[in-house]
């Protein structure tokens, strides 16, 4: 087997695309590590970001003082490390007692690796200047490729999307088909940027399916779909609480499906076994109909606030109840707050390990803040069988 010194050197080259260290074992340190290659002044350096709260932190290394950096950081204060590279995927495990677990998985096709340039300009995924054939269809991109003005909210919010993907692309298999379900797609700006990076720049063998309520809404994206030859890629009428056919899903997206709706994706999520879960919850007015606090009277009998309050509340009850589930979960925030204040993202990727729900227990009971998520995850005795 090789050893971290062995691995590190051949996974840290001009081939590598992204490097991400996770499990951090102090609270005084990032939870997770992005690292890059990136050009500055001619000189290939490799960054490094974190985010500390609201702030995201760089720092650039050469080749020797990252190598020298992800030793240290594999020796105590992280337990994971994913890389992506144009020929080979990598990942390290270590142990509390501090056993490294290496595997290497080369991959069937070489992608290209993008060495970005290191300036003031925002790099994105999906650059702007290259045309996109949905991103022009759907209104956000010119023929040539130019970003429209008033579609430029848009086009930030999918190329930020894009990025949460990227984290989390070494959970996802390339040895088998991959199966994403994207609960309320409406018109599907996100399910074909999913798709094109999924699948056309990446090399993944994805099947996407789109899920709405409207049928003119599917009717269109299925035209878009099949004018492209995407031909995994799938839109269909439904309903998110009724939705069957599938027995297994890797990855499940449910981007402002309204109130109720959104806990019903997430249980569906959870049913699946899904091993990622992307949520923009919106609307969430079943816990402001609902709360009552006397402790909080003061503050609850402001409306606005009482609305703001329920909201973050009940995505923070959400993100409990999918760890009580086996999840990691965290709350990032989707586009700038400036332009909705409701643009926050859970993101929950499975780790098999469950926690408890006592806190959360008094919390919601203290509230009078049960979830119909909770009620699904969770159904009482009496309930079970339940149509």
């Amino acid at each position: 087997m090789k050893t971290l010194q062995e691995f590190l050197e051949e996974q840290i080259s001009e081939e590598l695309i992204l490097a991400v260290l996770s499990g951090s074992r102090k609270k005084e340190i990032p939870s997770r590590v992005r690292i890059r290659p990136v050009e500055l002044k001619g000189r290939i350096l490799y960054q490094a970001s974190s985010t500390v709260g609201t702030k995201v932190f760089h720092e650039n290394y050469t080749r020797k003082e990252l190598l020298a950096y992800m030793e240290q950081a594999l020796a105590g204060d992280y337990s994971q490390l994913q890389v992506q590279g144009s020929s080979t995927d990598g990942s390290v495990l270590v142990s509390k007692k501090g056993k490294q677990t290496i595997k290497v998985k080369p991959h069937a096709v070489k992608k290209p690796a993008k060495i970005l340039s290191h300036n003031r300009v925002k790099q994105y995924i999906l650059p702007e200047g290259k045309p996109v054939p949905f991103l022009v269809d759907l209104g956000v991109m010119s023929l040539e490729g130019k970003v429209h003005v008033s579609a430029y909210d848009k086009y930030k919010q999918i190329n930020r999307f894009l990025e949460f993907i990227e984290d989390i692309l070494p959970r996802l298999s390339r040895d088998r088909e991959i199966t994403i379900v994207d609960f309320g797609c409406g018109k599907s700006y996100l399910t074909f940027a999913m798709y094109y990076f999924l699948r056309e720049l990446r090399g993944y063998d994805v099947n996407i399916i789109g899920l709405d309520l409207k049928a003119d809404v599917i009717e269109n994206c299925s035209r878009l779909a099949e004018s492209y030859g995407y031909d995994k890629l799938h839109f269909c009428q439904g309903d998110i609480a009724g939705y069957e056919g599938l027995q297994k899903v890797d990855m499940v997206v449910t981007l402002h499906a309204c109130d109720k709706a959104t806990d019903y994706a997430l249980a569906k999520a959870v049913e699946w076994d899904a091993e990622v879960i992307f949520s923009v919850p919106c609307c969430q007015h079943e816990l402001n109909s609902k709360i009552s606090s006397e402790l909080l009277e003061p503050v609850l009998k402001y409306g606005i606030l009482k609305e703001r309050m329920s909201a973050l509340i009940t995505d923070g009850i959400r993100a409990n109840l999918l760890e009580s589930k086996g999840y990691s979960t965290q709350i990032l925030e989707f586009i700038d707050m400036e332009h909705t204040p409701k643009n926050l993202l859970i993101r929950a990727v499975k780790n098999g390990k469950e926690q408890s729900t006592d806190k959360l227990k008094k919390m919601t009971e203290a509230l009078n803040g049960e979830l119909t998520l909770e009620q699904l995850l969770y159904p009482r005795d009496n309930e079970k069988g339940a149509v």
